[in-house]
């Protein structure tokens, strides 16, 4: 990961302008025509030509350039300003896309800790086969979070594409709990199934929703709200990811493993609840 990290330090370019774009609402100088200006234009600018001089450099200027020497510039466009934590909040479907991320994420880090003793001690397989398994649910996530990604960018409806997969997930993780064990290749199968449906809208409110909802209308002039968005969600959602694993481990020891796959289908159900379409 460091090694990764250091790549993308090096080659990642991080603003449009060091590769020659102009920045979306970039500042725009007041235009004078100075070649075919009057005597009595260049008498309305005689402070101007104060400031550069009595030689002839302002002949020099093209027509972007500033009118004073100070660099004075003109707005073209309202000012983009940041947004802050609590303005973030309030756009709307910020606070229900994070608790559905808050569940969702809660399902997925359970799986991704407690999966391996979960098969082993739900079947004859031993540790290492049970942890070779549990990988096919990573394996399904990300064929799901493709899918999700496709099925939004064609439909433009990822509310409605998380919650036909979070109300999918539910019979996949009650059918895995039940004929999960009946042999391999049903067990592998349902995983996969399983993962995708789990992982897919997990992967899809961090990304696009939550690009959606930081450019979202009601900003105005404060445009400035992804990167503030984005954490808010996948915060709260970090949140859950560390709660799952924590309960599926006091259920599993003070009841059997069905009451933890209840809880994680509760709290799919809560994921699909807080959905804002």
């Amino acid at each position: 990961m460091g090694a990764v990290g250091f790549l993308l330090f090096l080659f990642l370019v991080p603003n449009p302008v060091d590769i020659g774009y102009s920045p979306p609402a970039s500042l725009e100088y007041r235009k004078i025509d100075v070649t075919n200006s009057s005597d009595d234009d260049q008498a309305d600018v005689g402070s101007d030509s104060h400031n550069i001089g009595e030689d002839n450099s302002a002949n020099e200027r093209s027509e972007t350039s500033p009118m004073l020497s100070g660099h004075r510039r003109i707005h073209s466009a309202p000012r983009n300003n940041a947004i802050g934590f609590i303005g973030a909040m309030k756009i709307p479907g910020v606070i229900e896309y994070s608790l559905s991320l808050f569940f969702a994420k809660l399902v997925s880090y359970t799986f991704l800790y407690w999966l391996p003793l979960y098969i082993e001690a739900s079947t004859r397989y031993g540790a290492t086969t049970s942890a070779i398994l549990s990988i096919l649910f990573d394996v399904g996530g990300i064929v799901g979070a493709i899918a999700a990604g496709v099925i939004s960018d064609l439909s433009g409806m990822s509310a409605v594409t998380c919650t036909v997969m979070l109300a999918f997930a539910c019979p996949a993780l009650f059918l895995y709990n039940y004929v999960g064990n009946v042999s391999l290749g049903v067990n592998i199968v349902l995983l996969l199934i399983a993962g995708a449906l789990v992982n897919g809208p997990y992967a899809l409110i961090t990304t696009a929703v939550s690009a959606e909802l930081g450019t979202h209308p009601n900003l105005g002039e404060n445009s400035k709200a992804l990167a503030t968005v984005t954490a808010i969600i996948d915060g709260t959602g970090s949140i859950g990811a560390a709660v799952g694993p924590l309960l599926a481990g006091i259920v599993s020891r003070w009841a059997k493993w069905n009451n933890v796959f209840y809880m994680l289908m509760c709290a799919d159900l809560f994921a699909l609840l807080f959905i804002k379409k």
